[in-house]
């Protein structure tokens, strides 16, 4: 069978999981199978280790990109608060709490198409604050950053940096036309050039298909990428993606095993949208390829609660 073949080659080291063959997977009937399998190689990989991180939206709204799924975009209207950069006092309490609840990992997130250099300066001030007076592994999602910005956050203490590709390169353009796929790229090159690690993944039930999603996959193999959240749409009234269907549960396990079969040793992430799924279908996806969690808050939208997610990441047999 395809999916004992492409699991024993993973698993040996013996090759990547091409695109035909991922597609082949994909349709394979005995999905349980599927996610078991995606289940061992997670587990041969990486182990029970499950690594949480946290943000904190830390610029909100009046964003000048047009994506269409998003609540922060000026090009849509969905009543959400907006401002220009919270304080350094909320900003290190949000890092304090984070680091006090075990959260391993936290981050800055700030709309519009990229922080310019002056802005740079008063946000890796905060950033050494953080570092200072924590223990957390600090990260950052900035936008289209350049070298000299990604070179100030690294020097900050920031050690990873995030740039969704969002979806596959043959999709993207549908769904925004104020910057591309490549742009995304050349940033997140950019970031391992100067030392940093790097973080990216997307946003599935967008009206992309199954191969699209396949192709997202196959582009963070590319680049390497080592931490890769998967987001569900939550379709925001006021955005353009607002009336989308959810994707079914099948649809959401399939994906994760993929994934997990193209990424073996990456921290493929819980990340928006988790909300959406039932308590069963995360302990599902945790052992379905899942072994990191964005836990906490979110951007605009409610988030999860940091002690009940412990409790269910310790019930699925991982460490945190």
């Amino acid at each position: 069978m395809i999916i004992e073949k492409l699991k024993q080659r993973v698993l040996r080291c013996e090759g990547e999981v091409s695109r035909e063959e991922a597609v082949e997977l994909s349709r394979a009937d005995d999905k349980e199978r599927l996610y078991a399998a995606a289940d061992e190689i997670r587990a041969e990989f990486l182990g029970n280790e499950l690594d949480t991180c946290s943000i904190v939206n830390a610029r909100s709204g009046k964003c000048s990109e047009d994506c269409k799924w998003c609540a922060q975009s000026a090009f849509h209207s969905t009543g959400i608060a907006t401002y220009p950069v919270k304080s350094r006092e909320e900003v290190l309490a949000a890092a304090r709490e984070n680091d006090n609840r075990r959260v391993k990992r936290f981050s800055l997130v700030t709309s519009g198409r990229r922080v310019n250099k002056g802005e740079m300066t008063v946000f890796c001030d905060m950033y050494r604050d953080i570092k200072e007076k924590t223990g957390l592994k600090l990260c950052a999602s900035m936008g289209l950053l350049g070298r000299e910005e990604l070179l100030m956050l690294k020097e900050a203490g920031v050690a990873r940096y995030e740039c969704n590709l969002e979806s596959a390169s043959s999709f993207f353009p549908s769904l925004c036309s104020t910057h591309t796929s490549e742009e995304k790229k050349q940033t997140l090159r950019l970031a391992k050039e100067v030392g940093l690690e790097i973080c990216s993944g997307g946003i599935i039930g967008m009206g992309e298909t199954m191969e699209q999603r396949l192709e997202l996959a196959l582009e963070l193999r590319e680049l390497d990428v080592k931490s890769v959240p998967i987001n569900l749409l939550n379709p925001v009234k006021g955005t353009a993606l607002e009336d989308r269907p959810p994707l079914d549960d099948e649809e959401i396990l399939t994906t994760i095993a993929l994934f997990r079969f193209i990424l073996p040793d990456a921290f493929i992430r819980f990340a928006g949208g988790r909300r959406l799924m039932s308590a069963s279908l995360q302990q599902r996806a945790l052992h379905a390829g899942i072994n990191a969690s964005l836990v906490g808050g979110l951007l605009t939208t409610a988030g999860t609660d940091v002690t009940e997610d412990y409790k269910m990441f310790a019930g699925a047999g991982f460490s945190c």
